[in-house]
């Protein structure tokens, strides 16, 4: 029902491949894969070299999220190294139709992005090409930041949208949030609408080394939260 999906933003980059298996044996189920390019985000991250280097280290699905102007001609790149999710920002395409059908012709499944004051409607008239729709709960460039409470609202619209679609189309769209997901929100978080939770500081800064896995103890107590929503 719910999907915990680790950012390796907050990984240890000197050791990533140990890094991505050691938190999907912790009980991870994607690996979130934040992209950065200085231009549409102020900050600098990985590309898809990196993506490409960690595919071998595991079999959890690679949710790629493009925070890069414009889109398209990376698009590929990623899907050639191993990608199965990719999503991005509205802004940062000319033809969202277009990039979400590039997306899904590379043999991925494809998403938009929304940033704390960027309009649902740019999901109306593409819902079915839609497999994901990510709601950022920072302003997207780093790790760390805390939750914007507003972002709740924002998700049950979204959620509310998702249910009618599906309704009429029998198609599920997930709902992922990122962006501040901690313990101690993610219950509130889920009982909004979202199933699919990215975690970044919250998990890789909690590593323990007294754990199996090094995540084992922050992936339960997260799961732990949410079986307290389905129960």
């Amino acid at each position: 029902m719910y999907r915990i999906a680790p950012s390796l933003l907050s990984a240890d980059f000197a050791c990533l491949g140990d890094e991505v298996r050691k938190v999907v044996a912790s009980g991870a189920d994607w690996i979130h894969f934040d992209v950065m390019d200085n231009h549409y985000v102020p900050n600098l991250t990985i590309g898809p070299l990196v993506c490409e280097a960690i595919r071998p280290h595991t079999s959890a699905p690679i949710d790629v999220h493009l925070m890069v102007k414009p889109v398209d001609r990376i698009i590929p790149d990623f899907a050639k190294a191993g990608a199965n999710i990719i999503t991005f920002h509205p802004e940062a395409s000319e033809h969202i139709d277009r990039s979400l059908g590039l997306i899904r012709d590379s043999g991925c499944q494809a998403g938009l992005v929304f940033n704390p004051a960027t309009p649902l409607h740019h999901m109306d008239h593409v819902m079915d090409k839609l497999d994901v729709v990510l709601l950022m709960s920072v302003n997207p460039g780093f790790g760390g930041q805390k939750f914007i409470p507003e972002t709740l609202n924002k998700l049950r619209a979204a959620r509310e949208k998702i249910d009618a679609y599906a309704a009429r189309s029998g198609r599920r769209i997930l709902l992922e949030i990122d962006g501040g997901v901690k313990t101690d929100n993610i219950a509130e978080i889920a009982r909004a609408g979202a199933d699919t939770f990215v975690a970044g500081s919250a998990v890789f800064g909690a590593g323990r080394d007294e754990d199996p896995n090094r995540y084992d103890s922050i992936i339960g107590a997260l799961r732990g939260e949410l079986a307290r929503v389905a129960a």
